[in-house]
């Protein structure tokens, strides 16, 4: 991988999206947003990743990210989602859910639509007006769903006033994230160890399929689906550890992979190449784990600076009878002979690692220590 590019915002970023390319456009990927939090006024911002390869004063290498513009928002980003082409997806500590469009003619962003009150407080000791943080957003046009502290679910619709689909005590505790499964069938991740499997097309408020860490209950804080098989999911929590799990068999992981050191924030599986996963953490690393199966037997390293040090993990459930070549690679892993290496992609260890997306050949990842990091050539 060559050199991966920082820029410093002087803002601390939660989070970071590539803006997604049209399917079938030979266009390359060169726009991001980002979202702020804990700072006196918090934005969201669209940037341009320019040309690169300044040096600064310190003699690293210097990210040319050009700010194409920005606008305020109301509290801290806790999720960022792009709707489509023009149109971004925030989520508030305030509880609100805002769609941002972006006008590329004169390099603005404003207000498209809002729902104030997504997401509040109700019951015994809660003021009438207690909002409640909106924590994860996902969109599959035209629809967005959206979770939040409150243990609600909505379903909205772009261009509609009102929610299609309210879920209100989907949860007792609170929901921290949320993906697509298939259109009508989401998943989410709460702050007790369970994944939620829900079904819109049924009516009651009751999931369709639980699944949990036994013992200890670990908040999770991040979820992603595989983009091609919709029944591998990869989870990550308070504790660090990286969990894999096939949604059709059982209610507990299939692999449990010892991970970052503190909380992990995000994990995205690479769109276009899901033997590669992404993770970020609290302790400030960013990790590339490749769980590629074509390359001949390869011992589990973990990679940083040219030193190499042993990775623990553990299998739950042995897959051995199932067809290898119709199942992921992420579900054939063997603890016994590791086929994952993983590759730690920031020169060195920084404040909480709070947001990351993968999008072609490029990266981006934000900072606690107000800074953007790219790189436009992962897999070099």
């Amino acid at each position: 991988m060559e050199e991966i590019y920082a820029k410093f915002v002087s803002q601390k970023i939660s989070k970071t999206r590539w803006r997604p390319v049209p399917p079938g456009s030979l266009q390359t990927v060169e726009t991001f947003a980002t979202g702020s939090w804990d700072n006196e006024e918090n934005y969201v911002s669209l940037w341009s990743i320019g040309d690169f390869g300044n040096l600064d004063s310190d003699g690293g290498f210097e990210g040319d990210h050009q700010l194409l513009c920005d606008i305020r928002h109301h509290g801290d980003v806790m999720d960022l989602q792009f709707f489509d082409q023009e149109r971004i997806v925030a989520a508030s500590s305030t509880g609100c859910v805002t769609v941002f469009l972006h006008h590329p003619n004169n390099q603005t962003l404003s207000v498209s639509q809002q729902w104030t009150r997504a997401h509040y407080h109700t019951g015994p000791g809660s003021p009438s007006c207690s909002s409640a943080p909106c924590t994860g957003v996902v969109c599959s046009n035209p629809e967005i769903v959206t979770v939040g502290e409150d243990g609600r679910i909505n379903l909205f619709r772009a261009d509609h006033k009102e929610a299609i689909r309210t879920i209100d005590n989907a949860d007792s505790s609170t929901l921290h994230a949320v993906t697509f499964l298939r259109t009508p069938e989401i998943l989410t991740v709460n702050s007790i160890g369970q994944l939620k499997i829900w079904d819109f097309r049924q009516q009651g408020n009751e999931p369709s399929q639980i699944l949990s860490l036994t013992g200890d209950r670990v908040p999770l804080h991040c979820v992603d689906r595989h983009p091609n098989q919709q029944h591998v999911v990869a989870t990550g929590g308070q504790d660090g550890m990286l969990s894999i799990w096939d949604v059709r068999q059982g209610t507990m992981p299939v692999s449990l992979l010892k991970a970052h050191e503190a909380e992990m924030w995000e994990v995205h599986f690479h769109p276009s190449n899901p033997d590669h996963l992404f993770t970020c953490s609290e302790d400030g690393s960013l990790w590339h784990w490749d769980a590629c199966t074509d390359v001949p037997e390869k011992s589990s390293l973990f990679h940083q600076g040219g030193r190499n040090s042993t990775f623990l993990s553990h299998s739950i459930s042995n897959q051995a009878n199932v067809h290898q070549s119709l199942i992921s690679s992420w579900l054939i892993t063997d603890p016994a002979k590791d086929r994952i290496e993983i590759t730690s992609l920031l020169p060195n260890r920084t404040l909480s690692v709070n947001s990351l997306d993968v999008l072609g050949p490029c990266l981006v990842c934000g900072t606690d220590a107000e800074a953007i990091y790219v790189t436009r050539q992962l897999f070099s």
